[in-house]
């Protein structure tokens, strides 16, 4: 029997950059957002009051998805109480900060496999069952899974990081292959850049984010709301022309394979590829 509740747009890991814009995106195209973060639980009702005044529909819970269970019980609970869930964004980092090799415990080790891989895991083993019957139907699902340059290039003092996004790359690249033919869309998103987002480089930065900001300058650092963009265009892209991975990155960086500009080219950050621009 076919559902006629709205179709659900999952977010585990909403904070106001990346997951909140997502879950906006989605909610004004015409999904019911369901935002799960692990605390600030009136910032999380501050982005349900901005979908709801941009005419969507959203809702919020706190959510541990380190803890056992946690993402198994949510998806159940979203599923059974609120709609099925077509979408899902996996946006949960793995960074533990830079350390060297004998500052790293195994626990901290462990908790970025955790957040970085095994919830990835988990979150497909929970979700991916309704998906592929509601693919049955001509109702494909799509998996978004936010992931870092560390996916891709491993560097010191990222020991937990880079082990847990690179796990992370390759866990989406089996679980495409597996899916992909059942109806569900796995796609990987490396985010090559620093992405405007208060609550997570606002607070790493702490006083110094505005000055980092202006120092990047408006097209130096990504912004959520347009990276949104291509979470949606992602989920709703034909079945015969699925992209698996994409990288993204502002215009002004060069990419991470390639990350050896000329310092004249801009002595503020990376630089950019390509030849030196011409001088009017």
């Amino acid at each position: 029997m076919t559902d006629s509740r709205k179709p659900v747009f999952l977010v585990i890991g909403a904070g106001a950059g990346i997951g909140g814009n997502a879950a906006l995106r989605f909610a004004v195209g015409g999904y019911h957002a369901v935002m799960a973060r692990r605390s600030d639980e009136a910032g999380l009702a501050r982005l349900v009051g901005q979908i709801e005044a941009a005419g969507g529909s959203a809702s919020g819970t706190l959510l541990n998805a380190a803890e056992d269970g946690a993402i198994e019980d949510l998806v159940a609970r979203t599923e059974r109480d609120v709609g099925p869930i077509h979408a899902a964004l996996y946006n949960l980092g793995a960074q533990i900060g830079n350390r060297s090799l004998d500052q790293t415990p195994h626990r901290i080790f462990e908790l970025g496999w955790r957040l970085g891989t095994y919830g990835v895991f988990r979150l497909a083993h929970a979700l991916f069952p309704a998906m592929v019957e509601r693919a049955k139907t001509g109702a494909h699902g799509t998996l978004l899974v936010t992931s870092a340059t560390a996916a891709v290039r491993g560097n010191a003092g990222q020991h937990s990081h880079a082990a847990a996004m690179g796990g992370r790359r390759m866990l989406c690249q089996t679980l495409n292959a597996e899916f992909a033919p059942q109806g569900v869309h796995v796609a990987h998103v490396v985010v090559d850049g620093a992405v405007d987002a208060p609550d997570t480089l606002g607070k790493l930065l702490g006083d110094r984010y505005e000055t980092f900001k202006a120092n990047k300058g408006h097209e130096g650092i990504i912004d959520p709301a347009a990276l949104a963009e291509t979470y949606w265009h992602l989920a709703h892209q034909p079945r015969n022309c699925w992209s698996h991975e994409v990288d993204v990155r502002p215009w002004t960086d060069v990419a991470w394979w390639n990350d050896n500009p000329d310092p004249q080219i801009d002595s503020r950050g990376k630089g950019f590829a390509g030849p030196p621009p011409v001088q009017d």
